[in-house]
């Protein structure tokens, strides 16, 4: 199980330091959400009904930002649709909800449909916070869908717009097939399948900003020599673009948060530096000098305008920030020595996660305040604990570790509760979350 532990380079009270980090994740007081099984309108969509409202308890028991209200305190009649609500039945105890998400649901021939709504039943008097008819074809894949929709939309008015990850993707690493390819699962670990099939050594995929491409390290043929280059795989179109090949090696591409740049190390011109391209690889130029290796960049993903990477240039591996074009370069200090890797900027540009070994300990994830350095530590002492990515919505990471004694892709709030594994076979490694 996942641990919170905090790390300061001084003395200070646990509580008032937790604060900074719960208001950087939006992992602060949550609603009391009450969400009963859907009304079944027509025969056929009672398997699919259970499909649905397994995928929506769980998608929203998981958001981070909800309090969810046993069913074993419902009320005996549950609505089907808003004629049919008795608020005061679900505000009062046992079931003491703040809102109440229902609806019903129909299967006509192949067609799907689900009506949903959101109910403030502490205020019954007010509109329905949201309603809305979700369609899709009479099948248990579009049930997941269409419950995935109606989570990310809950989400979205119970969290002041910021939308919910539901509908959201993880690329990753696997060697199912016998290669390391690129594979893509949903955020829950359903639907994995593979995307790339060069059929040697892929790593370190990278959703672009639009979530129209992956950018990854591929081990490939280049001028007689197979060495580590970037590739650049279309989610639209499923196949690769082209981008061009660089001598020696080149590997942790990174995309500005605009999408019109790529960020990655090189050693093309000796020792392992940054060097930043367009998506055409044109207009190359080189944003760190220093003597070692300087690699995985990281943008700020608000502004852009600064980069956090990996160097050791002072000895061991530890993160340094500079602006995007590598000028006004400072290292983060941190409270112990050791190797850091696999720094991940947060969506709202406050927080950086990283894997970090101290010099008594296991690899585990950390988040730290961009301004005042203070550190969580989200794992501690289960398994090796590495590569973390974030959630678009800054309240979930995931991350791969072998605590279970195989490397495998898990995910967890950003304050290292509720772990959850989301890959069982073979080895897993790398993950990135979409942006969207």
């Amino acid at each position: 199980m996942a641990l919170l532990f905090l790390l300061t380079a001084t003395n200070s009270k646990p509580a008032s330091a937790q604060d900074w980090f719960k208001t950087g994740t939006g992992l602060t007081a949550k609603a009391r959400l009450a969400a009963p099984d859907l009304g079944v309108r027509t025969p056929p969509a009672q398997p699919l009904e259970k499909t649905f409202h397994d995928v929506l308890w769980a998608d929203l028991e998981y958001s981070g930002v909800l309090d969810m209200v046993s069913p074993s305190f419902y009320p005996t009649q549950v609505p089907s649709q808003p004629s049919e609500m008795k608020a005061a039945d679900w505000s009062a105890a046992p079931a003491n909800a703040y809102m109440v998400a229902y609806g019903n649901m129909t299967v006509d021939g192949t067609s799907l449909a689900v009506a949903g709504f959101l109910s403030d039943v502490h205020n019954p008097t007010a509109p329905l916070a949201l309603q809305k008819i979700y369609r899709g074809d009479a099948k248990d894949t579009d049930a997941r869908k269409l419950a995935h929709q109606f989570a990310d939309d809950i989400i979205g008015v119970l969290s002041g717009g910021l939308p919910g990850i539901a509908q959201t993707q993880i690329a990753y690493v696997s060697n199912k097939t016998g290669n390391k390819e690129i594979w893509v699962m949903d955020y829950d670990g359903a639907n994995q399948h593979q995307v790339s099939t060069l059929r040697s050594i892929s790593l370190t995929p990278r959703w672009s900003p639009d979530a129209t491409r992956i950018a990854f390290t591929c081990y490939v043929p280049f001028r007689g020599v197979t060495s580590a280059q970037i590739c650049l795989y279309s989610t639209d179109s499923n196949r690769l673009i082209s981008f061009p090949r660089f001598r020696g090696t080149n590997a942790s591409p990174a995309w500005s948060p605009d999408g019109s740049e790529i960020a990655f190390m090189s050693s093309q011109g000796g020792d392992p530096e940054i060097y930043v391209s367009d998506l055409s690889g044109s207009h190359l130029h080189r944003i760190t000098f220093a003597a070692g290796v300087s690699t995985s960049p990281v943008y700020n993903p608000k502004t852009g305008k600064q980069i956090i990477f990996v160097s050791d240039r002072a000895g061991s591996p530890v993160l340094y920030e500079s602006n995007s074009d590598g000028s006004d370069v400072q290292k983060i200090d941190l409270p112990d020595k050791g190797y850091v890797i696999d720094p991940t900027w947060s969506p709202n540009g406050q927080l950086v996660a990283f894997s970090w070994r101290r010099p008594t300990g296991n690899y585990d994830i950390y988040a730290m305040d961009v301004v005042s350095h203070q550190l969580v530590e989200l794992t501690r002492d289960s398994g090796r604990n590495e590569r973390p990515s974030w959630a678009p919505d800054g309240r979930h990471l995931v991350f791969e570790s072998t605590r279970n004694g195989t490397r495998q892709i898990w995910s967890m709030l950003a304050d290292g509760s509720q772990p959850r594994q989301l890959t069982y076979q073979g080895q897993n490694e790398s993950p990135n979350w979409s942006p969207k």
